[in-house]
């Protein structure tokens, strides 16, 4: 069975190439499926124009998502003909990724469908939806409630961020969205958001720790943006730290942890349990979907389109979510 592959040939900028592949090339696993979407998300950019150390092996086929039909399976949990979707777990870092017509994973890495979802409404989540799902997931669990006040996402545009606010506002939560592109206003509003301001217009002050004004939020940036909204959360809120867009350097006073009982929950989705894993799919399938998935869909791209796409979404020209359409073997 030959297929068409977008795969990283050596570290480097822009060393992708399409290429043909066969079963037998692809990393090792007992499941193996036909892949019919995947997606472009923001690791995916840093991989596949070299700009991001993801990939820790070459040649490697970029893509950290995908969602398809089973070919065949060893694992008992799977049969052929059945619709998955494998999200993190190291694909398209140090195992063959998404962007394939067919990959070969451990059985350990799949997730069967949940009901609700087809394979292209999971992939329009795909690692960025799961990962909003999981910050919902964190702040719930850590009793973060609307009476706290608003929370305050920031890189609300993204695919994360914006999945996040439309999850949030229909679970009760006045949102306040931080994106630096003005032509993102209209939709955020649209998507829930109570309120929608420019990273500058915040005005978070400097002191260790400032007035009241956030119950919490969700950071996409990081940088001295997540410093400063901490200042201004509320008593026993708490902010879910998911991005380093502003950097990776983190800077701050321990006044509002141990004088307001706030908390910093990371999300690392890439590693996120099985079990926790399959629960969230569940909500993203059913209490938390947002209303019409289909409008954080800015364009379907096929393999030949990753490349220019990933490098507009690094220069900060995209919003919303990508799909990456696989044509099927042959």
């Amino acid at each position: 069975m030959d297929f068409n592959a977008y795969r990283i040939l050596e570290e480097g900028e822009n060393k992708g190439q399409i290429l043909r592949m066969h079963r037998e090339d692809l990393s090792p696993g007992n499941v193996v499926i036909q892949v019919q979407y995947s997606s472009l998300n923001y690791k995916d950019a840093l991989a596949v124009t070299g700009h991001g150390k993801i990939l820790r092996q070459f040649p490697l086929n970029a893509g950290i998502d995908a969602a398809g039909l089973v070919i065949s399976s060893t694992d008992p949990r799977f049969e052929k003909g059945e619709p998955v979707l494998v999200t993190g777990c190291g694909l398209g870092e140090n195992h063959d990724g998404g962007y394939a017509e067919v990959i070969r994973v451990p059985g350990d890495w799949v997730v069967s469908l949940p009901s609700g979802l087809n394979l292209r409404e999971a992939m329009i989540y795909g690692t960025a939806g799961f990962t909003a799902g999981l910050c919902v997931h964190r702040l719930l669990v850590n009793d973060q409630t609307p009476d706290k006040g608003p929370l305050v996402i920031t890189g609300a545009s993204g695919g994360v961020g914006s999945l996040a606010l439309a999850m949030l506002s229909k679970l009760g939560f006045d949102v306040i969205a931080v994106s630096g592109k003005p032509e993102a206003q209209e939709r955020l509003r649209a998507l829930g958001a109570k309120d929608v301001v420019k990273p500058e217009d915040l005005a978070l002050g400097k002191r260790p720790l400032e007035s009241v004004r956030f119950g919490g939020g969700i950071d996409n940036v990081g940088g001295e943006l997540l410093e400063g909204i901490l200042r201004h959360v509320n008593l026993w809120g708490n902010v879910a730290s998911v991005g380093l867009t502003g950097g990776h350097s983190y800077q701050s006073s321990v006044m509002p942890f141990i004088l307001r009982g706030v908390s910093i929950l990371g999300i690392s989705s890439n590693n996120c349990p099985m079990t926790l894993r399959r629960e969230v799919w569940q909500k993203l399938a059913g209490a938390w979907r947002p209303a019409q998935l289909d409008t954080y869909i800015q364009s379907e791209l096929s393999l030949e389109q990753i490349l220019g796409t990933a490098q507009a979404m690094l220069q900060r020209k995209t919003s919303g979510r990508y799909l990456v359409k696989l044509d099927g073997p042959h």
